[in-house]
């Protein structure tokens, strides 16, 4: 296991719901983020916008200027073929993350 797939949930997240809402603003993805954890996952636009464009430097995202519901221009994200690949790639590091974190856990 690399050193930052902890630190990689992000990454995750972020991956995870472009993958669910197919494209969405910086703002939607906090929300959506927000809403489906219950409120248990906060995460901060200073953490948000660097991932986002780590991510469209890496290939794994794309962004499109256009006008939210509320009228106002907002930079749009999707996913590209390389995020999916990453996504998938991702999604199986994170379960050997959380089998991890179980058996320590779980240690008598």
């Amino acid at each position: 296991m690399a050193k930052n797939d902890l630190q990689g949930a992000l990454d995750l997240l972020i991956l995870k719901t472009l993958s669910q809402l197919n494209s969405m603003h910086g703002y939607g993805i906090l929300n959506h983020i927000r809403r489906v954890s219950h409120e248990l996952l906060i995460v901060e636009e200073g953490s948000l916008y660097p991932a986002l464009h780590r991510m469209e430097q890496n290939g794994w995202v794309r962004s499109a200027w256009a006008i939210t519901d509320y009228g106002r221009n907002a930079k749009w994200y999707s996913l590209t073929r390389a995020g999916k690949e990453q996504l998938g790639a991702r999604e199986k590091n994170w379960e050997q993350v959380v089998k991890g974190v179980d058996a320590i856990l779980r240690f008598a």
